[in-house]
């Protein structure tokens, strides 16, 4: 494992001598739009495991995507490797259709120390909730970026992630009342605390993730990458392409279904992945949006 291979999948030719927010920036903004959030594995008959070196195959030599615990525990490896400040954290994921947070911490995320200053760096959420920069570890203040306008919120040692987002046109009719199409403005992301986390606090909830009836990843075979303008999604047979404020304060979401002969060649095409085994989709409603 060394950092040339890894920058040289990502694509990122800057400089690697400071450890400050413009290299965090540009480091990051180069994995998410290299890197795709993806659970595939489940779903052409393939483990998840959180072992770093696996990690490593997975998404430098063999150009997979992966989840929170396999991209941000990279990229947390990769930002350690440069000098950062770095550690773990644990998050619980809002669910919308429940209305309510997880009960199991699910959710990986880094956090980046730079001159006294603390920061939240997430490359592994995707879709329009994925983070293009850094943000700030600071309570009440809106923290405009492309995807939209994040925020944190901080009640009694307990951190709230929430996004406000553009209005949303979608040309194709027939998929505006589609579940994946989130209809609220203001979305409440994921919670979480300030304790360090290690990746082995994660392994109970790898296994269950990808195993359990009950688990979103299980219902849904899930793909995304975000673009310099906005993010890909192939969720089930439902390919989504999000343009960001491509007009004022509205954003182009374009829908197509594909046929399943279409599923392997569009994955090629539009996120760069070859799957080594067959992938069987799905998409059971529900529990998701973008």
């Amino acid at each position: 494992m060394n950092l040339e291979e890894y920058f040289a999948r990502t694509g990122y030719k800057g400089s690697t001598e400071k450890q400050d927010l413009e290299t965090l920036t540009d480091i990051f903004q180069h994995h998410i739009r290299a890197v795709p959030f993806e659970n595939l594995s489940i779903h052409c008959g393939e483990e998840i495991t959180l072992e770093l070196e696996h990690v490593y195959n997975k998404i430098v030599r063999r150009k997979r995507g992966g989840w929170c615990m396999e991209n941000n525990q990279l990229l947390g490896w990769v930002l350690k490797g440069l000098g950062y400040e770095t550690s773990f954290l644990g998050a619980y994921v809002f669910n919308p259709h429940q209305n309510a947070y997880a009960t199991l911490m699910t959710h990986l995320v880094v956090k980046v120390v730079i001159d006294g200053k603390a920061y939240i760096v997430d490359g592994g959420f995707g879709v329009s909730y994925q983070m293009w920069q850094p943000m700030e570890l600071v309570s009440g203040k809106d923290q405009p970026q492309a995807p939209g306008v994040f925020r944190f919120t901080e009640k009694n040692g307990v951190w709230y992630l929430e996004k406000m987002r553009r209005k949303q046109y979608i040309p194709n009719q027939s998929f505006s009342n589609s579940d994946l199409l989130e209809k609220k403005e203001c979305r409440k992301v994921y919670m979480f605390s300030l304790e360090p986390q290690t990746v082995e606090d994660f392994r109970f909830q790898c296994t269950y993730l990808q195993t359990s009836p009950d688990s979103l990843f299980t219902k849904k075979s899930i793909c995304t990458l975000q673009t310099t303008d906005g993010f890909r999604a192939l969720i089930g047979w439902t390919l989504t392409e999000t343009t960001y404020n491509y007009k004022e304060n509205m954003d182009l979401v374009e829908f197509v279904t594909l046929e399943d002969e279409e599923v392997e060649k569009t994955l090629k095409e539009k996120f760069n992945i070859t799957l080594e085994r067959k992938l069987v989709p799905i998409n059971v409603k529900g529990s998701y949006t973008i």
